[in-house]
């Protein structure tokens, strides 16, 4: 398989997660289990395989102490994609949290919508984004007066 294969093998993957989680939400095949656990484990599989194939492989100097060291490391192209992959699964994970998360919360899911698409483009600025709006919804619920 090439790169570019293994490129869209794990891209589709992970689209195929993203799209679960802003239309079937509530579906537990997708929230517990699609988007969380299995695709993250096959994308962190190929990671795992690209990463230890490819290492010894990468430049002198090349490592994780440095951003010339990163710079260096990517230059590697089975290490690029290993890095980019990394995003993918992560990235994921979190906004599978994130809608289990507002779903136990009790925000409503057309508000988490625009956290899991800064999540799968800005990935902690998506994270922030859902934090902010929990705190915002948690504030104003504390505000409302009991009912009785």
């Amino acid at each position: 398989m090439t790169l570019e294969q293994l490129f869209s093998l794990c891209g589709n993957l992970s689209m195929v997660g993203w799209l679960g989680l802003v239309l079937a939400p509530r579906w537990r095949v997708t929230r517990d289990w699609a988007a969380p656990v299995i695709a993250p484990i096959i994308i962190g599989a190929v990671y795992v395989w690209l990463m230890t194939s490819n290492y010894p492989a990468a430049p002198e100097g090349a490592g994780f102490g440095s951003l010339a060291g990163v710079t260096l490391l990517f230059s590697v192209p089975e290490l690029l994609l290993a890095g980019w992959i990394h995003y993918l699964a992560f990235d994921l994970f979190v906004g599978a949290w994130e809608v289990k998360d507002a779903q136990q919360t009790g925000i409503h899911h057309l508000a988490v919508i625009p956290c899991l698409f800064a999540t799968l483009l800005f990935g902690p600025g998506g994270l922030l984004l859902y934090l902010a709006i929990k705190f915002a919804f948690q504030t104003f619920q504390k505000r409302q007066p009991s009912e009785a």
